[in-house]
C-alpha cells in the first residue's frame, strides 16, 4: 500500500506540472493581462473562494451534524482554494483555460497564506477548536514549484517559440488526460476503506453539495461571457488538497479518521464537478466552442482550444 501511495504521489506531481505547462502553452501574455487587470472578475472570485466557500463548508457541516473528523475535513477542504483540478476541469469543459489556470494559480498562492487563519477561525467558531499552524513559506514554494513555474515555462515557450509551443501542446494535454485518470483511480484504490466507512454518514453528501454549490457560486459571481463564468465555477468547485493534508499531519497527527474523511470529501466533490464540466463540454462542440474572447490592448484575441 505504501508503494501505491508513492506511485500515486509521483503521478499526481506529474499531473499538476503537466496540466499547468499545457495551460501555459495555450496562453498569451495579452490574454493573461486581460485576466489580471479585470478587477470585476478578480474581486468576486477572491470573495467567493476565500470567504463564501469556507463559510459554506462550515454551514453544510453544521447542517448535517457531521462527526468531528468529517467536519474538520470539510472545513479544511472548503478553506483551501486553487486546486490544480480546476485547470483540468477548464480543459474538460472546453472553457477559458487561460483564465482558469491564471485564477487557479492566484487562488492557490493567496490561499496558502489565508488557509491557516481561516481554518482556525471556523473551527473555533464551531466549537471544534484547533490551532492549525503551517509553514506559509513552504506552502508558497510548493505552489510556485508545481503550478507557477510550469505555467510560466509554457507561457515563455508560447511567446518566444510559438511553433514549438503549438507542436507540444497536444502532447502535453494528452499526458495531462492520462495522468488525470490515473490519479482518480489511485485516489479510489488508496482510500476506498475510508470512503466505504463513511457510506452511512452525510460526509459524502456534504462534499458533493459543497462542490456543486461552489460551482454555482463561482459561476454566478463571475463576469464575462458564459464560457469564462463557468470556468470560474469549475475553479471554485475543486479545492487544493496540499494545505489540507499538511494541516492534518501537523495539527491532527495524521488521524486516520480525518484522512479518510478528507479523501471522501475530495472524491465526492470531483463526482459533482466532473459531470458538470462534461455536460458543458458536450454543448460546446465546434472549432470555436473552446475559445473565449478577451479584451486586451483595445482588441479581441481568441485563445487556443485546449
Amino acid at each position: 500500500m505504501e508503494t501505491l501511495h508513492l506511485v500515486l504521489n509521483a503521478v499526481t506531481v506529474i499531473f499538476i506540472a503537466v496540466t499547468m505547462f499545457a495551460a501555459g502553452l495555450g496562453a498569451t501574455v495579452s490574454a493573461l493581462r486581460g485576466v489580471f487587470t479585470d478587477v470585476p472578475l478578480l474581486l468576486p472570485a477572491l470573495i467567493a473562494n476565500l470567504v463564501v466557500v469556507p463559510l459554506l463548508g462550515w454551514g453544510i457541516g453544521a447542517l448535517f451534524g457531521l462527526s468531528s473528523a468529517s467536519f474538520i475535513a470539510l472545513v479544511l477542504v472548503a478553506s483551501s482554494p486553487g486546486g490544480p483540478f480546476g485547470a483540468k476541469l477548464a480543459m474538460v469543459q472546453r472553457g477559458d483555460v487561460v483564465g482558469g489556470a491564471a485564477m487557479q494559480v492566484l487562488l492557490a498562492s493567496v490561499g496558502s497564506i489565508t488557509f491557516a487563519p481561516t481554518v482556525n477561525g471556523l473551527l473555533t467558531a464551531s466549537g471544534v477548536g484547533s490551532n492549525v499552524s503551517l509553514d506559509v513559506g513552504a506552502l508558497v514554494r510548493t505552489v510556485a514549484l508545481l503550478q507557477l513555474v510550469p505555467f510560466a515555462i509554457g507561457l515563455l515557450l508560447r511567446r518566444y517559440a510559438e511553433p514549438t509551443a503549438r507542436s507540444w501542446h497536444a502532447a502535453a494535454v494528452s499526458v495531462s488526460n492520462v495522468t488525470f485518470l490515473i490519479v482518480l483511480a489511485g485516489m479510489l484504490l488508496g482510500n476506498w476503506r475510508g470512503v466505504v466507512a463513511l457510506l452511512g454518514s452525510f460526509a459524502l453528501l456534504a462534499g458533493f453539495l459543497l462542490s456543486a454549490a461552489a460551482f454555482a457560486i463561482g459561476t454566478l459571481l463571475a463576469t464575462g461571457p458564459p464560457v469564462r463564468r463557468t470556468t470560474m465555477g469549475s475553479v471554485a468547485s475543486v479545492r487544493n488538497a496540499g494545505p489540507a493534508l499538511a494541516a492534518i499531519g501537523i495539527a491532527f497527527d495524521n488521524q486516520p479518521a480525518i484522512l479518510g474523511a478528507l479523501a471522501a470529501v475530495l472524491l465526492s466533490g470531483l463526482a459533482a464537478a466532473l459531470p458538470i464540466a462534461t455536460i458543458l463540454s458536450g454543448r460546446r462542440r465546434g472549432p470555436t466552442a473552446a475559445t473565449t474572447e478577451v479584451r486586451a490592448n483595445g482588441r479581441h484575441e481568441a485563445d487556443d482550444p485546449p
